[in-house]
């Protein structure tokens, strides 16, 4: 088997700090302890979490599939490098090479691509294109 698909799930929405009592210390009352956005889009996340799940196997790319009002799900396809199937197929050779063996981690797929910009929040919209 070369090739599989694995179906992931993360939670959306915003977040709440673990503080004991929302401890907030000096600051305004709530101040960040409820409403915390994450710096990371969550199709990476599961890129993250499949990988590390499967650890022989490498992360091609994924995409969103569904959501609904708690979690989203997104489609990972991962590719196993020791099948001679994908070392002998020009198409998916590269991803053999030991280079790739943290895909996931060092923004080499399309997700992470995208969602990478100079900076965080309304610093570049949409990522840069150029910021590698």
């Amino acid at each position: 088997m070369s090739e599989s698909i694995y179906w992931t799930r993360v939670p959306c929405g915003g977040h709440k700090r673990p503080v004991r009592k929302g401890g907030t210390y000096g600051k305004p009352v709530l101040h960040d302890v409820i409403q915390l956005k994450f710096a990371q889009s969550l199709q990476p996340v599961t890129e993250g979490r499949a990988g590390c799940h499967c650890g022989t196997l490498r992360v091609l790319n994924s995409c969103w599939v569904s959501e609904d009002s708690t979690y989203k799900f997104f489609e990972i396809i991962l590719i196993d490098p020791f099948c001679k199937a994908i070392r002998r197929k020009p198409d998916t050779q590269c991803i053999t090479k030991p280079v790739h063996k943290l895909r996931k981690m060092e923004r080499l797929t399309s997700a992470d691509h995208e969602s990478h910009g100079l900076g965080q929040f309304y610093h570049t919209i949409g990522g840069f294109h150029y910021a590698e």
